[in-house]
Parts: structure tokens; sequence; C-alpha cells
């Protein structure tokens, strides 16, 4: 499936290049507010800090949810308590979009991330035209040079990188390139299996001066007082609210 969706996503990144130029996206940068720091909205002082993720559908689940409004969805996080929003932009396996991220961005006030796989860096100065405060870098899917030039054109653009590692040596790729925020991925992208020993094995590895977000397959409030348990300081949390009738309740649910 990964390779699949690799493939896949190369080809719409060259799409994406013939459609819009490069060049075309410097201007509409220059003509954008200067993005919200990700960093400092996952070190506002909370016990834990909630990155909530607006997802209508993935690869392994299908759809997820039918009545899907991206905006209104950011906006009933954003009254919820969430400190930051995750969009998935991928088109073909999450059915996402740049422009469900540029919509949220104009309407929440909370920094917000572009989740997807990225591979090139036209993608991150797409995000940036977009409005994304931050992007998420993949290390299983860079190498060390490219995941460093990712992470620095996304500091050059202002915005700042959710590293995402699942194994120690992505970890150690992220902590070579510097990495400010790194999101322990319960989830193995190759098998889409959760493994959720991974965070307990790989936390006491990582410097105390790191962010440390935990990703995939928290399902409830426990989930969370034991990941606090062990050090992290924000969760990812996207299915188990969009599968909800009530996407308030279930986000105070877990938090309160």
């Amino acid at each position: 499936m990964l390779s699949e969706i690799l493939k896949e996503k190369k080809r719409f990144i060259e799409n994406a290049k013939n459609r819009i130029p490069l060049k075309e996206l410097l201007r509409q940068i220059e003509t954008i507010t200067g993005p919200r720091s990700f960093l400092k909205a996952l070190g506002n002082g909370r016990e834990m800090r909630l990155i909530a993720e607006v997802k209508r559908a993935s690869p392994t689940a299908g759809m997820i949810r039918e009545s899907f409004d991206p905006v209104v969805i950011a906006q009933i996080y954003q009254s919820a308590g969430a400190d930051a929003v995750s969009v998935l932009t991928d088109e073909p396996f999450f059915m996402g979009s740049l422009d469900h991220l540029r919509n949220v961005k104009l309407n929440v006030r909370v920094p917000v991330l572009r989740k997807d796989f990225i591979l090139d860096p036209y993608q991150i100065y797409e995000a940036r035209a977009a409005g994304a405060d931050a992007v998420l870098l993949i290390a299983d899917l860079l190498s060390q040079e490219d995941l460093e030039e990712f992470l620095g054109l996304a500091r050059s653009l202002k915005m700042e990188a959710l590293v995402e590692i699942h194994t120690v040596e992505d970890l150690d790729k992220s902590l070579k390139i510097g990495a400010a925020i790194i999101g322990i991925n319960q989830r193995n992208l190759h098998t889409f299996k959760t493994h959720r020993e991974i965070v307990g094995q790989i936390i006491p590895m990582i410097p105390k001066e790191k962010v440390i977000v935990c990703e995939s397959g928290i399902r409830n409030r426990e989930d969370i007082l034991y990941l606090k348990t062990l050090g992290v300081h924000a969760v990812l949390i996207g299915e188990i609210f969009m599968r909800s009738n009530d996407i308030a309740a279930k986000v105070k649910e877990l938090f309160e």
C-alpha cells in the first residue's frame, strides 16, 4: 500500500509543478501573513496538548466521515480547546486538499499543520503558500540529507516541522538534523499495524528539551494519561473525533 501511495504522490507533485510553477508559489508566499508558532502552541503549559486532525478518509479505514466540512470541524476543535489543527491534504487516498488547509487557516486562530507525504521541496513551498504554519516530515521516507534540507527549508519560510519517527533509526536521523518537535507514530507505515509499546521504548532516548508528540492509536482518556506518564507532551488525534456525532463532547471526554 505505501509504495502505491508514494508512486501516486510523486505523480501528483509533478502535475502540481506543471499547474502552478514555483515562482507563482513564491509570489503567493509574499502576500500572506507570517506563520503562527506551532512549537509555542505545543508548549503552552497545559498538561497535555492536542493537535486535532481534520481527516475525511484513510487507505485502511476508507470513508471515515460522510458529512465533512473542514472549516466547521476545525472551528469546533478550536472551541473545544485544541492547541493546533492538522489537515490531511493528500487527495487520492485521504480525500484531502490544500484548499481544505487554506480555508481552515483563514477561519481559525490556532496553528495549522499540513499533514501529507512530503517528498519534494516544492510541497513545502506549496504548504506555506496555502497558509500552513508547520509541515509533517516522515523520517522513514526521506534520507538524512533530504530530511535536513526539508527542515531547513521549512524554517527558512518561518514554518516548523513535526518530524515523524517509528524506529530508533528514524530517531537518530531526526536528532542529527536538530528536529525540535518529534512525533512518534505508533503505526508502522509499511504494515499499517499499531505498536503501542514503541513510545515507551523510544522516549528514554529523546533529549529532555525536545517536544514529543504521539500519533495514531489513541482511543480514550486512559491512553492519554498513560502517554503523559511516559513523558509525551502532545497527541495528534483524528479518526476517533471524525467518527463522533459530537466532536466537541468527544474532545472534552478525552481531555477533561
